[in-house]
């Protein structure tokens, strides 16, 4: 019995019963589509390279691949996986010819090989969405630097600050994410083609060419680490699981702040009740700080299939791939969502500034004056202390003058009463939080430029990656048609 007869007999062997569906990843492959056949083409295009199959078998290979794309995913065969529908439908167009097309490579390699060149795209989607939300923000921020803002600890009155001030807090850590994401990115960027099924193949191929030719910087060099990792789709859930995290802290603080008359958000942003018509609330970003969970609960999901696998391939890691994917697309709509609601709120100035004279806020600036009078720091917090316990409201001068004389004598010191008018009062007491990073409306304007110069960078350094990857697909592209 010929050789691809009896590969034919065993293979149907295992594609049929009962558990055929389960151990299917059809449903999840679609993602995968273009990857592979981007894989197949590079594959087939090197072994031709390296004299492993004849240009003319590796012509009616990837034409056949161009048909296989032309007819989409929902018109492949059956399978247990995408690559496997792929290679079937070769074979049913080509006969035996099309078994070349498997030559010197395993699903193994091929699995993370197409995982990785789909997250990498898919992971510079999210940079984008990173970059559009930081630029919102630091719009938002720049018109909103001397709308002074009740800040909070332990959701208490503690010093006013700015909405611009509170706004470019988000974007710096925001920008923290988008720098990880790039550096997660380098490391996605490495191609495992060629590992075989773990321990590297008998035939003289060139990995190095195909991982050009799909625009990686390199290969993932040890053949057993290559199909058995997914370190990077971890790296890139922890990742994406800060991102959400941060955005919960935004959904959180917009909440609040919405349900204390400082801000109303749009109405394409949020909905009314069913039953009781004055409402309007901030479904949106509730729904943002659920989305924590969804993307977190992925991650903890991958870990925890992944420890304590054995090294070498395992088919638990068909059930970690999805995961990654679902984390990505909710944290991308996250972020949009929430980029849509701080690019539309509006701030009441006039409740902000009821707001941030109550709980005597400017105790700390009210410490500091009397400080640059001649008095110890901790003696001026237990002379502001104490009128704080006598009543919590806002003291005068008057008040204050009469506590500091109970605590120190009088006559060392020099109580300037225009700096503490000044200090007592929240918009001028914000001014004069100037040190770098502070509430001060000069001080965010500069924090902003700087936020700005940073952003601008890494919107290039996107640019530069997109045009990579850009690149490659030209250039196998061009390198097909060659035998096509």
């Amino acid at each position: 019995m010929p050789d691809d007869e009896e590969d034919v007999i065993r293979r149907s062997r295992f594609s049929g019963g009962p558990a055929r569906s389960f151990m299917s990843s059809m449903d999840d492959d679609e993602r995968l589509f273009e990857a592979d056949l981007a894989i197949d083409r590079a594959h087939v295009v090197m072994l031709a390279e390296s004299g492993i199959i004849p240009d003319a078998v590796a012509g009616r290979l990837l034409q056949t691949l161009d048909t296989i794309e032309e007819q989409g995913f929902n018109e492949l065969p059956q399978g247990e996986d995408i690559h496997a529908a792929i290679e079937t439908a070769v074979i049913g167009v080509l006969g035996a010819e099309g078994g070349w097309l498997h030559t010197a490579r395993s699903r193994n390699d091929e699995v993370a090989t197409c995982i990785r060149y789909r997250l990498r795209a898919d992971l510079l989607g999210v940079v984008e969405t990173l970059v559009s939300i930081r630029e919102t923000i630091l719009l938002a921020a720049t018109a909103e630097r001397e709308t002074v803002l009740p800040g909070f600890t332990h959701l208490q009155p503690a010093q006013p600050t700015t909405v611009g001030h509170w706004l470019s807090s988000y974007e710096q850590a925001l920008a923290r994410e988008t720098h990880r994401a790039f550096d997660a990115y380098s490391r996605i960027n490495r191609s495992p083609l060629g590992a075989a099924a773990f321990a590297g193949t008998t035939f003289d191929i060139d990995r190095h060419r195909t991982a050009t030719l799909l625009g990686f910087d390199g290969i993932v060099e040890n053949a057993m680490d290559a199909v058995s990792t997914r370190d990077v789709l971890l790296e890139t859930a922890s990742l994406l699981s800060s991102i959400v995290v941060v955005l919960s802290g935004v959904a959180t603080d917009v909440t609040i702040y919405a349900n204390r008359g400082f801000v109303e958000l749009d109405d394409d942003f949020s909905s009314t009740s069913s039953i009781m018509p004055q409402k309007k609330n901030p479904d949106t970003m509730e729904l943002v700080r659920a989305c924590a969970g969804d993307v977190i609960g992925s991650y903890t999901a991958m870990v925890t299939t992944l420890k304590g696998l054995p090294r070498a391939y395992n088919r638990d890691l068909q059930r970690v791939t999805p995961h990654i994917w679902e984390a990505i697309d909710v944290t991308s709509e996250a972020l949009s969502v929430t980029e849509g609601t701080v690019g539309t709120m509006a701030w009441d100035s006039a409740t902000l500034e009821a707001a941030v004279g109550e709980g005597f806020t400017t105790a700390t600036a009210v410490a500091d004056t009397i400080v640059r009078s001649g008095v110890p720091f901790r003696t001026a917090h237990e002379i502001v202390a104490e009128m704080a316990i006598d009543g919590g409201e806002t003291p005068d001068i008057a008040a204050i003058e009469t506590t500091v004389a109970r605590h120190v004598d009088a006559k060392t010191i020099d109580l300037d009463t225009a700096a503490l008018e000044r200090a007592l009062d929240p918009s001028q007491s914000v001014n004069q939080l100037d040190s770098t990073g502070g509430a001060a409306p000069h001080a965010v304007e500069a924090t902003i430029e700087r936020a700005q110069a940073r952003l601008d960078e890494d919107v290039a350094k996107l640019g530069a990656y997109r045009t990579d990857l850009t690149d490659a697909q030209k250039t196998l592209k061009s390198v097909v048609a060659t035998y096509v």
